[in-house]
């Protein structure tokens, strides 16, 4: 019993996460192939969708179709597939046939006016091939037609679709009272294309050709080389000096020691493994970017193994299933930190930890979600999915988080520093104004924010991809970038942190996890400049969906920097105080 109960429970999850197809794309002669209907919007607004009939479009005459399941991943996406009724069969050639008519009603003609004048266009599904086409033009004399004929080209391959192409004809003025005939015409012809290789006309064919992603790349090693031999030289070269004065003033007698000039990271030997200010928060932001690097990692590799650019949802899917597999690594490395810090709440920070970063998701998604109801938008989440995210969170994610902490603090739990904590703390003395904390952090992120400007800054990368009409490849590339930036951000870390230890400021804790940080911050300022001076993008909704979800993209990155960099200067400040004697 037992058993069966979990066998269903593991189909439902499968049916949550993947979601799934009724056919294997096989189809035999005059087979029935579906096509659907998605969204319509505005073409400068990528993400502001609405369904297809939305718009006063017309459905064929074909009413039984195919069933079709949604996964998580497409409903979060605004994928809202709906049959057009228009009936295709494989290998089956149609001349131009009439499928439908529209009256212009003095609505609907206002419905067709504004869409053309906001240049709308619509997308479609044939066989998991995205298709668009554009609903009309403006006129010389500003009048507005509407295309009416749709023409597909089908290009198979054996028993397998491997090519389509849409072409909008006919324009017809719009005006009241006229009824709109709409037609379509569907042509298949033979391809030499492989079934594997039939996305491959949605990449950039162009983009191992751009000379210019080979020089960022170029660039970004030359940096990651020119960082790691200068971080290297300069702080072997003053630590072996700093251990020859420290070596020198343990000789000296007490007398001598008290009239000499002591200074230095020493000095706060007594302090510098001393708990952080508000360490349950600062716990939970270390396990919470342990596990975004992990999931970040993680589905790059599945996405270069798997193609899941390929699948509608699926990348999002993908990601979802991962964050929760991996919540154990959130609970591991936040509860152990939080135990050696010597806290006791234990339970209240496994709960932050859980939490965090589904509540920022979430409480971004609510305040979009809001905007996209309102304007009736199909990015709006349906209360089903809110649901299964909700459920997620709470059966999953949670269990999994407390696991990994229970792990955390019994593994890895109990302090190990090399130098013992001073009852009571070392006043911080006064220092000059750029060894301030403020003042690292704001200048340690601009290096890692360099390392990838370039990826981010010109066409064919990251932003043009996810908020213009291109499709994201090269995930060999993003990973190598990753890595990158990972290397930079840990040794910018560990200059500050020396700088900030040296002025005898024992506070390197907060510093340095924001002094890696901030490199969001530089691509948030640089996402407001994308936006204003490199889109079109206009209106409150795309506008609100953009900043949101760039809010957020910093955030995780941010997280995610920040975490390295305390992580690689945890590393050096146990180093350096392990290997001097301290009294």
């Amino acid at each position: 019993m037992i058993s069966s109960n979990l066998f269903v429970l593991c189909l439902l999850l499968l049916s949550v996460f993947v979601g799934g197809d009724e056919h294997n794309h096989i189809y035999e002669e005059n087979e029935e192939v579906v096509l659907w209907v998605n969204t319509v919007g505005p073409y400068h607004n990528r993400q502001e969708t609405y369904l297809y009939f939305s718009l006063p479009f017309c459905s064929g005459p074909k009413e039984t179709i195919s069933h079709y399941h949604e996964t998580l991943g497409e409903a979060l996406q605004g994928v809202e597939l709906e049959p057009s009724g228009i009936p295709i069969d494989f290998k089956g050639s149609i001349s131009t046939t009439p499928y439908c008519e529209v009256g212009l009603t003095e609505e609907k003609l206002k419905a067709f006016t504004y869409a053309v004048k906001n240049h709308y266009w619509y997308q479609m599904y044939l066989d998991d091939l995205p298709i668009w086409g554009v609903v009309g033009e403006i006129g010389e004399n500003n009048e507005h037609f509407i295309y009416t004929h749709k023409k597909f080209e089908i290009g198979f391959n054996g028993k397998q679709i491997v090519d389509v192409n849409l072409t909008s004809e006919n324009k017809v003025k719009l005006e009241n009272g006229a009824v709109i005939s709409f037609t379509y015409e569907v042509s298949w012809k033979n391809s030499a294309v492989k079934f594997e290789d039939r996305f491959d006309k949605y990449l950039d064919p162009n983009f191992f050709q751009h000379r210019i992603h080979w020089f960022s790349i170029f660039n970004s090693f030359m940096m990651v080389i020119f960082l790691v031999g200068l971080v290297s030289m300069i702080l072997m070269r003053t630590l072996r000096k700093d251990y020859a004065r420290y070596n020198k003033d343990e000789e000296m007698d007490d007398m001598e020691r008290d009239l000499g000039d002591e200074y230095g990271w020493k000095q706060v030997h007594g302090d510098v493994f001393r708990p952080s200010a508000h360490a349950t928060f600062f716990s939970a932001l270390i396990g919470s970017g342990y596990h975004i690097t992990v999931v970040t990692i993680s589905v790059i590799l599945l996405t270069i193994v798997g193609e899941l650019y390929t699948e509608r949802g699926s990348l999002i899917s993908t990601g979802i299933f991962v964050y929760a597999a991996t919540s154990p690594v959130n609970g591991y490395f936040g509860g152990s930190l939080y135990a050696r810090m010597g806290g006791k709440r234990w339970i209240r920070q496994m709960l932050v930890s859980a939490f965090l970063v589904p509540a920022v998701v979430c409480g971004t998604e609510f305040f979009i979600n809001f905007i996209a109801i309102y304007y009736h938008a199909s990015r709006a989440i349906p209360f089903g999915s809110m649901v299964a995210i909700t459920c997620i969170c709470i059966f999953i994610v949670l269990p999994l988080t407390l696991v990994g902490t229970v792990l955390g603090r019994n593994l890895a739990g109990q302090p190990d520093y090399p130098c013992r904590v001073n009852a009571v703390p070392r006043p911080i003395p006064e220092k000059k104004w750029f060894m301030e904390p403020a003042v690292i952090v704001a200048l340690g992120g601009i290096l890692p924010f360099g390392s990838i400007f370039i990826e981010m800054y010109y066409e064919y990368f990251i932003f043009t991809s996810f908020w213009a009409y291109k499709i994201y490849y090269v995930y060999g590339f993003m990973l190598l970038v990753v890595l990158i930036l990972i290397v930079v951000t840990v040794c910018v870390t560990i200059v500050c942190t020396y700088f900030l230890l040296n002025a005898e400021d024992y506070r390197w804790q907060w510093t340095s996890f924001l002094s890696a940080a901030s490199t969001s911050g530089y691509v948030y300022m640089y996402a407001i400049y994308y936006f204003f001076f490199k889109t079109k993008m206009y209106g409150l909704f795309q506008t609100a969906f953009y900043f949101g979800y760039m809010a957020l993209f910093s955030l995780g990155l941010g997280v995610l920097c920040g975490t390295v960099g305390y992580i690689g200067s945890s590393f050096f400040v146990r180093k350096i105080y392990s290997t001097v004697k301290i009294d």
